[in-house]
């Protein structure tokens, strides 16, 4: 018998609440991340250096994209901890101030992005067509910010209510939208138009990303508990900013953390030349496509462990964690052999540099072994995050892409003479230890707030 989706997530089965938040979270992200890969694909058409400045411009702008992220964690954690606790006007109190919230952050950010973006991307480049190519799109893209953030911010307020399919939708549409879009802008309409070029791509993300943001604030103002929202509730509280910055702050630094920690390995790969930057680049978005599954089910825990916290059903809280892990690990058993012994053919689709291939390849290797430590941590960081203390999760990022990703590509590279393989192994020493540390974090906070981490029967 089908199980009805319901907005309560604090009775009824865990593994049905499961699926019905995380397989259309899980397909929404895939539509993202075949949305990048179109992106890819078209930036592949054009040139190697086209693919090498796409990489890097991507990664400028989404450090302010960190912002988004922890918003929309913010809000679902804030949000269904206030659901659990049965408490309707606080939630709908707080869905009004993140919105207003996110449209004061998205103007401030545009300006400090069209100003320090640039610096940004000369730092992991060198002088030439891909660096020209990455300050083109990333100015382009700046424009989709509103979009980005006030999308994620809703996103967060939509999955606290048990509502993921609206984010699915949304990216499946602009998806499509892609498809059409890029070629369209990029080579023109031939015998009328010439197109735009390689800012083409970043010109279709303006106009499908608002697509989105717009969708979703009609989606979230038909939400029963925001049928009584006055104007007043969007006047900026200063009590309310404070209690969204708090949620948010952590999450967000551990964002703008792990992008800084791209650049890194940016910087550390430049000296291996573009098809080094390109290779990793094309490789990632192959990596995402298997997360996705793991993103949709990792993301789906913070809702469930949220409720479920604020009303004190600590029992199921435990099970949500311990059931995430059981379907992580399954995912992984599939996973990791496509990322051992496929790579490469994965990588052919996007490119025929045979360099840019056997680069991609070594890095889908190497992640092969620390697919399931990844399902770990996101599941770790949701929920710390549910558990209303995000701060561990900055701690947990601050060393293992703060420190622990310099650190090790450094011994790699600089002090035992490795290749770009010093750069694949550093980040996996960071990561494997950096998964040790969250494991002891969760076991702490577990004892503090819910009685410990006791596997219990599901």
């Amino acid at each position: 018998m089908a199980h009805p989706q319901t907005d309560d997530l604090t009775t009824g089965s865990i593994l049905h609440h499961y699926g019905n938040l995380a397989i259309p979270a899980a397909f929404g992200m895939l539509f993202a991340t075949l949305y990048n890969v179109v992106d890819v694909y078209f930036a592949g058409r054009l040139s190697t250096e086209a693919q090498a400045g796409l990489a890097i411009g991507y990664q400028a702008f989404f450090i302010m994209m960190a912002v988004g992220f922890g918003l929309g964690s913010a809000l679902s954690a804030l949000v269904s901890n206030a659901k659990g606790e049965r408490k309707p006007r606080a939630a709908r109190s707080l869905a009004a101030q993140g919105i207003c919230f996110g449209a004061i952050a998205t103007g401030l950010l545009m300006v400090l992005g069209l100003w320090g973006g640039p610096y940004l991307i000369a730092l992991v480049s060198e002088p030439g067509g891909y660096r020209d190519a990455a300050l083109g799109y990333f100015r382009w893209l700046i424009l989709a910010l509103p979009g980005f953030l006030l999308a994620y911010g809703g996103n967060g307020i939509l999955q606290a209510h048990g509502d993921t399919r609206s984010m699915q939708r949304a990216l499946m549409a602009a998806f499509l939208a892609n498809v059409v879009l890029n070629p369209l802008l990029i080579f023109g309409i031939p015998g009328l138009w010439g197109g735009i070029g390689f800012n083409g791509i970043a010109l279709s993300t303006v106009i499908s990303q608002t697509g989105v943001m717009i969708f979703l604030m009609t989606r979230i103002f038909r939400l029963p508990v925001m049928e009584n929202v006055k104007r007043s509730e969007f006047v900026p509280d200063l009590a309310c900013f404070k209690a969204i910055v708090e949620q948010m702050l952590p999450a967000s630094t551990a964002m703008v953390v792990m992008f800084v920690s791209g650049f890194v390995v940016q910087f550390a790969l430049k000296g291996f030349g573009e098809e080094a930057i390109a290779g990793y680049g094309v490789a990632l978005r192959i990596e995402q496509i298997l997360l996705l599954p793991v993103l949709g089910m990792t993301g789906a825990l913070l809702p469930i462990a949220g409720q479920n916290f604020g009303a004190r059903e600590y029992a199921r809280v435990r099970d949500a964690l311990f059931l995430c892990w059981k379907l992580g690990f399954a995912m992984s058993v599939v996973a990791m052999p496509l990322l051992w012994f496929a790579g490469e053919y994965a990588m052919r689709p996007f490119t025929s540099d045979p360099e840019v291939i056997a680069i991609g390849a070594s890095y889908l290797l190497v992640d092969g072994f620390l697919f399931p430590v990844y399902m770990m941590l996101f599941s770790i960081n949701s929920y710390l995050q549910a558990l209303k203390r995000p701060i561990y999760t900055l701690w947990i990022s601050i060393y293992r892409q703060g420190f622990g990703v310099a650190f090790f590509i450094w011994i790699f590279i600089s002090v035992l003479g490795f290749d770009v393989w010093g750069v694949w192994l550093g980040i996996a020493t960071a990561v494997a230890s950096g998964w040790v540390i969250a494991l002891f974090v969760a076991a702490r906070i577990s004892e503090q707030k819910i009685g410990g981490l006791r596997p219990l029967n599901i």
